[in-house]
C-alpha cells in the first residue's frame, strides 16, 4: 500500500474519517499533520459512533500507531477529554498506539476569546470560524511567540513563556473590555494535563521516519479540505493551516520523496460549512440532506451548506494535490433524485471559465454551467460491491471522476464501516 496522503477534495466534511478508517486496515501508522480540534472525523462501527477531533481515526484499529504531528495545534485539555471519552467507549490510549509531537503548538483559552472577538467585530464579513482558537494559535506560531507541547514538560520554562503571553493577551482583552486571563489557574491546569500526557510526547519526526526506514506503511490523514487551505483556498474564508497534500510533509517532517500516492475524498455532491463563496449551492439539495438528518458538522453541529457536484473545483483540487485516486462518499444521499446536476464550468461576466478564480469576489460572481444526468432512484446503501450499484449510479460515479481527472478507488454508501465499496 506504501505511504499515502489522504486529502479532502472539496471544502472539508467529505467523509474522510470513514475512508481513513477503511484504509487504516492496510497500514501500520496513521499521522495527523495539521489543523486542530475544529476538525472532526466520524466513524461508525456497528452500533457505535465515534467522533474524533484531534486523534487520528486509526486509533479505532488494533495494532496501529497514531501520531499527532508537529503541524497540528493542540488544546491539551480538549485532547485529554477526547482520550477519556474513547477510554469510556473501550478504546484504551497509551504510548503504543498514540504519540504526540513535542513541536506541536498549544491552544489556550485566550486564543478562543480572541477568535470570538475577531469574528464578532467583523459583523457581516465574518469568516465562519468555529471559535476554537485555531487561527490565533497558528498566528502565535507564525509570530514566533507560540508555546509548544514540549514546553509542558519543562514547568519553569512553560511558566515563564505563559506569563509573557498572558500579560500581552490581557492588554488586548482590556481593549475589548473583557476580564483578564487568570495565570495561576491556567498554569496549574495545563501543567496537570501535560504531566498526564508525558508518556505520549516525543520527537515524532524521528518516529515516523524510522517507521518508513523499517518498511512500515504510513497514512497521512488530512483535516478540512482543499478549498480551506490557507494558501490555496477561498481566502480569507479558509482555515489557518495547509490542508492540501504538501501540508502532510511540513506537518509531519517527512520529505516529499517518501510519499507514494495521494487519495482525494469527495462527496457525490458538494457541501460547505461557514461563510464564503459556494458556486453550486442549491436549496433543493440542502433541504433534501437536512430532511434526512444529514449534513450537520460532527464537532460543532452546524448545518452545512449543500449543492450540486462541482467538477471545476474538484479538478483544480486534483491538480493542486496530485490526486491519484478518488474516494466518493455519500452516494446514497442522492438515491431519491430523478435528475442530477453537475457543474462543468463557470461563467464569469459572461465568459466561460474552467478554473476557479483565486479572488473570492470574482468566485462569488461565478454562475455554474451545468449538465444534467439521470438519477437512479434506487437505494444504494445495501450494496457491498461495485457491481451491486445501479448501472446509472455507476455511470454517474464514472462521469464525476472523469471530470475530476483521477481514478475511482472507493465508494461510500452510508456512514458505517461496512458501507464502503472497494472498486
Amino acid at each position: 500500500m506504501a505511504n499515502i496522503v489522504l486529502v479532502g477534495a472539496q471544502w472539508g466534511d467529505e467523509g474522510k474519517g470513514k475512508v481513513i478508517d477503511y484504509l487504516t486496515d492496510k497500514v501500520d501508522v496513521v499521522v495527523r499533520s495539521q489543523g486542530g480540534n475544529n476538525a472532526g472525523h466520524t466513524v461508525v462501527i456497528g452500533e457505535k459512533k465515534f467522533i474524533l477531533r484531534l486523534i487520528p481515526s486509526g486509533i479505532l484499529r488494533k495494532g496501529k500507531l497514531c501520531v499527532i504531528g508537529n503541524g497540528v495545534v493542540i488544546d491539551p485539555v480538549s485532547l485529554w477529554e477526547e482520550i477519556s471519552e474513547l477510554a469510556a467507549q473501550g478504546v484504551k490510549i497509551n504510548s503504543k498506539n498514540l504519540l504526540i509531537s513535542e513541536c506541536a503548538h498549544l491552544v489556550f483559552p485566550y486564543h478562543k476569546i480572541i477568535d470570538e472577538q475577531r469574528e464578532a467585530s467583523k459583523g457581516s464579513q465574518k469568516i465562519g470560524t468555529t471559535k476554537r482558537g485555531i487561527g490565533p494559535a497558528y498566528g502565535d506560531k507564525i509570530a514566533r511567540v507560540g508555546i509548544r507541547v514540549g514546553d509542558l514538560l519543562q514547568p519553569e520554562i512553560f511558566a515563564a513563556k505563559l506569563k509573557t503571553r498572558v500579560k500581552d493577551t490581557n492588554s488586548l482583552l482590556m481593549v475589548f473590555g473583557l476580564k483578564p486571563v487568570r495565570l495561576k489557574k491556567l498554569l496549574a491546569e495545563y501543567l496537570e494535563v501535560g504531566e498526564k500526557m508525558r508518556p505520549l510526547i516525543t520527537n515524532t519526526v524521528l518516529t515516523i521516519n524510522k517507521a518508513i526506514a523499517a518498511g512500515k506503511e504510513i497514512l497521512f490523514e488530512g483535516a478540512q479540505g482543499t478549498f480551506l487551505d490557507v494558501d490555496h483556498g477561498t481566502y480569507p474564508y479558509v482555515t489557518s493551516s495547509n490542508t492540501t497534500a504538501g501540508g502532510a510533509c511540513t506537518g509531519s517532517g517527512v520529505p516529499p520523496n517518501r510519499i507514494d500516492r495521494v487519495v482525494g475524498v469527495m462527496k457525490a455532491y458538494s457541501t460547505r460549512v461557514g461563510e464564503g463563496p459556494f458556486p453550486t449551492e442549491d436549496a433543493e439539495v440542502a433541504d433534501l440532506m437536512h430532511s434526512m438528518g444529514r449534513e450537520y458538522a460532527s464537532v460543532t453541529g452546524r448545518a452545512r451548506r449543500c449543492g450540486w457536484f462541482d467538477a471545476v473545483a474538484t479538478r483544480y483540487a486534483q491538480m493542486l494535490n496530485g490526486i491519484d485516486e478518488l474516494a466518493v462518499t455519500n452516494l446514497d444521499g442522492l438515491d431519491s433524485l430523478p435528475r442530477l446536476k453537475v457543474c462543468v464550468a463557470y461563467k464569469l461576466d459572461g465568459k466561460r471559465i474552467e478554473v476557479p478564480p483565486t479572488c473570492v469576489r470574482q468566485l462569488a460572481k461565478c454562475v455554474p454551467v451545468y449538465i444534467e444526468l439521470a438519477g437512479w432512484q434506487q437505494p444504494t446503501s445495501d450494496a457491498r460491491s461495485y457491481d451491486e450499484l445501479p448501472p446509472i449510479a455507476r455511470e454517474y460515479l464514472q462521469r464525476i471522476c472523469d471530470l475530476t481527472g483521477a481514478a475511482l478507488k472507493l465508494v461510500g454508501v452510508g456512514q458505517s464501516r461496512a458501507q464502503t465499496i472497494l472498486v
